[in-house]
């Protein structure tokens, strides 16, 4: 669920940093941007949205999958704090292009991942590490939905024509932390502190969703009036599904968590978003269609199969259970099988890119 910072080149203006002196040696370090937190999102997922179907899928095959998203999980913020320490230009560069800037919404979707898994799949030690993951995430998600839509306002050089899904990153985070909110909540005392979470979770779920239905029209607007994104970014559509099916899959939760009107919100809601999100996914398959026909080859932007399709596997899901109807069910478990598809050839393709070291070479200008 995320682009190729190599496939786009910086906006030219205020965010736009200086290219390193000529003769700067290469560093793999240096190439690492925000954008890989997605491929932890997109394999803790499969465990994730394995453990919400209600058809069986075996518990060692999900547990491997969230052990290895754990350890990418603990790679990656090790990478990434020593990026911050030695290639501290380059981060701030980061954070002042609006090509990446984005990203910064995988790091809380990556830790909410693992650490709903965590509680999903009854880690040992689950709750108590999915405690300090929701919590970690949540602060994160919060302040990049704030920090982004500030950067993109007052520092970054906004071209027209150049909206792109992947804007939606910052805002969905604090969706994913609604979702995984009131499975925690079960495990606080009843009365103000369970009340807290629960509502807490809901206001997220606000926060996101209308944040949300600021930006998709502007994304729509670009493409309807400058026509198809570059090939490399036409992954990126996928993205859309995210809040859609993450925001089904809260009210889900929380009907869980909160019997009464959200079980009845869970389903007004639910069936006509997951309805609009098979709309949109049938438009993105036919553009990635479309681009492949025009040459598109793996990038990154290839793990935005993933989590967003996910999400949708577990909205679905948390339909079936409240409406009791067999077609969610078999809906959620077709979807699952292309999460899986898709989880395998972003992975397979992206331990390629890391071995040939095409993934990390020195960023293009």
């Amino acid at each position: 669920m995320t682009v190729d910072a190599h496939t786009t080149a910086p906006a030219r203006g205020r965010s736009a940093a200086p290219p390193p002196a000529a003769s700067a040696p290469s560093s793999p370090l240096r190439a690492l941007g925000p954008n890989w937190y997605a491929s932890v999102m997109g394999t803790a997922i499969i465990a994730n949205a394995g453990a919400a179907l209600s058809v069986h899928v075996p518990r060692p095959a999900l547990l491997a999958v969230w052990t290895l998203s754990a350890a990418m999980l603990a790679v990656l913020l090790v990478a990434r704090a020593a990026h911050w320490i030695h290639h501290t230009d380059q981060a701030r560069a980061h954070l002042l292009d609006p090509a990446v800037a984005p990203f910064y919404g995988c790091l809380s979707m990556a830790l909410l991942a693992v650490g709903g898994g965590a509680l999903a799949l009854e880690v040992p030690g689950g709750v108590a590490l999915d405690w300090v993951l929701w919590s970690a995430g949540t602060a994160v998600g919060l302040a990049a939905a704030v920090a982004v839509p500030y950067l993109m306002v007052a520092r970054h050089a906004i071209e027209p024509g150049t909206a792109s899904p992947v804007w939606l990153l910052p805002v969905v985070a604090p969706m994913v932390s609604a979702a995984l909110g009131p499975p925690l909540a079960a495990h606080l005392p009843e009365g103000q502190p369970r009340l807290t979470m629960l509502l807490g979770s809901f206001a997220m779920f606000g926060l996101s969703l209308l944040a949300t239905l600021l930006i998709l029209p502007v994304v729509f607007s670009r493409l309807t009036h400058y026509g198809p994104l570059p090939l490399a970014l036409t992954p990126t559509l996928f993205l859309v599904l995210g809040p859609l099916g993450q925001s089904t899959t809260a009210l889900g939760n929380l009907a869980d968590a909160a019997p009464g009107d959200f079980g009845s919100l869970a389903v007004l809601y639910g069936v006509p978003v997951i309805g609009f999100a098979l709309m949109w996914l049938a438009l993105a398959v036919a553009m990635v269609v479309r681009a492949a026909r025009r040459g598109m080859g793996f990038a990154m932007t290839w793990w935005a199969f993933t989590f967003p399709v996910g999400t949708c596997v577990t909205g679905s899901a948390s339909l079936a259970r409240h409406t009791g109807l067999d077609a969610f069910t078999w809906l959620s478990v077709a979807l699952y099988a292309g999460l899986v598809a898709a989880w395998a050839a972003a992975s397979v393709r992206t331990a390629g890119g890391l071995l040939s070291g095409a993934l990390l070479g020195a960023p293009r200008r």
